[in-house]
């Protein structure tokens, strides 16, 4: 999404009196791709071939017609995890690590100046959550990277260590965010939702960041940003200050 001139831009997070909770979306917000569709043609191209490689390709006509169609992007989240039903979570997990190590060694993994707010948030003592629609073989060597304390994602079903194609629960997308974040801050009773922070770049983020007393629009989305007047943007390309502001004024 271009930035939108004329709307406040985020600032560094300003200290707190105490840590508070940060909560940031993954996808095209702290990762400047999309890990799900990334990940996928990673696992099963470069462990099955050609057939691998037909498997995702099937995945992603089937998850685009349902796009075409207007399905909920949860429709969408669960159809991804359909395309896991028989790999074993031990595999799947060794191949997501390799999927890091390989992909975050080029410039440009993360959004620049997303990891370097987040990079000062964590100074500062602040708890940084990771909301995602993904799942943990891609998100916890992310998370272990940033010294984040928190993934909420969504869980696909396992049964004796082998996916199973279903979700457990509700795909943490949309409402699912929401409810996510809420038992989370449920957890900290001392901090309090309006002390907290939120990162997103899609109007599906939109439950997360009307948690947070400081939510931070990524890119400027101009629909995000006309159901949140009070937000901030944060330019995906923002120039960053490898000593001082993550963010501009």
């Amino acid at each position: 999404m271009p930035d939108l001139p004329n709307r406040p831009r985020a600032s560094p997070p300003a200290p707190p009196a105490h840590p508070v909770l940060v909560f940031s979306d993954v996808d095209e917000t702290l990762y400047s791709g999309k890990s799900l569709f990334d990940f996928l043609d990673f696992y099963f191209t470069g462990l099955y071939g050609p057939e691998g490689a037909g498997h995702v390709a099937e995945t992603r006509r089937r998850i685009a017609v349902l796009a075409d169609t207007g399905a909920p992007r949860e429709t969408a989240n669960r159809a991804y995890y359909e395309a896991w039903r028989g790999e074993r979570i031990a595999v799947v997990r060794e191949w997501g690590t390799r999927w890091f190590a390989q992909r975050s060694r080029a410039d440009g993994f993360y959004v620049p100046a997303v990891r370097a707010a987040l990079r000062t948030h964590r100074h500062r003592g602040d708890r940084i959550a990771l909301v995602s629609g993904s799942f943990s073989a891609v998100l916890d060597p992310i998370a272990s990277d940033i010294g984040a304390r928190h993934v909420l994602c969504t869980r696909p079903e396992l049964s004796d260590g082998v996916y199973t194609g279903d979700v457990s629960g509700e795909p943490c997308i949309g409402e699912g965010k929401r409810r996510a974040v809420r038992e989370l801050v449920a957890r900290y009773p001392h901090i309090m939702p309006a002390d907290c922070h939120g990162y997103g770049d899609h109007l599906s983020d939109l439950p997360m960041l009307t948690e947070v007393g400081h939510p931070v629009v990524v890119g400027g989305s101009p629909e995000l940003l006309a159901r949140l007047p009070r937000a901030r943007v944060l330019p995906r390309h923002a120039a960053v200050s490898p000593t001082a502001s993550n963010c501009h004024t």
